[in-house]
């Protein structure tokens, strides 16, 4: 009678998936992140433009929307003029070099986004800038 020892078993042939649970959850905290940051502002359709100046990361912009029915909103918050020369003041007061970013819909007139980022300059903002989406195709 041998000695028995047992069947012999091969290395390992396991997959390790902790490595793909973590690079997987990493992804996923970042788009949460992320997409809120996307959806700031109201939902307007932006003007295209060829040349698309690179966004200053620096200081996080306050962001404007002036929406078709030439509704104004200040990040979520909607107001009319004498309330969003209010607000615009003290957010600058708080912080004196934020940025002001103005979304305005492609399809209101020049001069309706034009008397909200004169609004913002009277206000004390000291950079405003009109957001715009960049041509496709050049």
């Amino acid at each position: 009678m041998g000695m028995g020892v047992g069947p012999q078993r091969g290395p390992k042939s396991e997959i390790n998936v902790t490595p793909l649970v973590d690079v997987v959850l990493v992804l996923l905290i970042i788009f949460m992140v992320v997409t809120p940051m996307l959806q700031r502002g109201k939902d307007v359709k932006l003007p295209q433009a060829a040349e698309v100046d690179e966004e200053k990361k620096e200081v996080d912009p306050l962001i404007l929307s002036v929406t078709l029915e030439k509704t104004v909103w200040v990040e979520n918050d909607r107001y009319d003029d004498a309330g969003l020369a209010e607000r615009l003041s003290r957010e600058l007061a708080a912080q004196p070099g934020r940025r002001v970013l103005v979304k305005g819909d492609q399809r209101l007139s020049f001069g309706d986004v034009r008397r909200v980022m004169e609004t913002a300059r009277k206000s004390g903002a000291k950079s405003v800038s009109l957001a715009v989406e960049e041509l496709k195709g050049k």
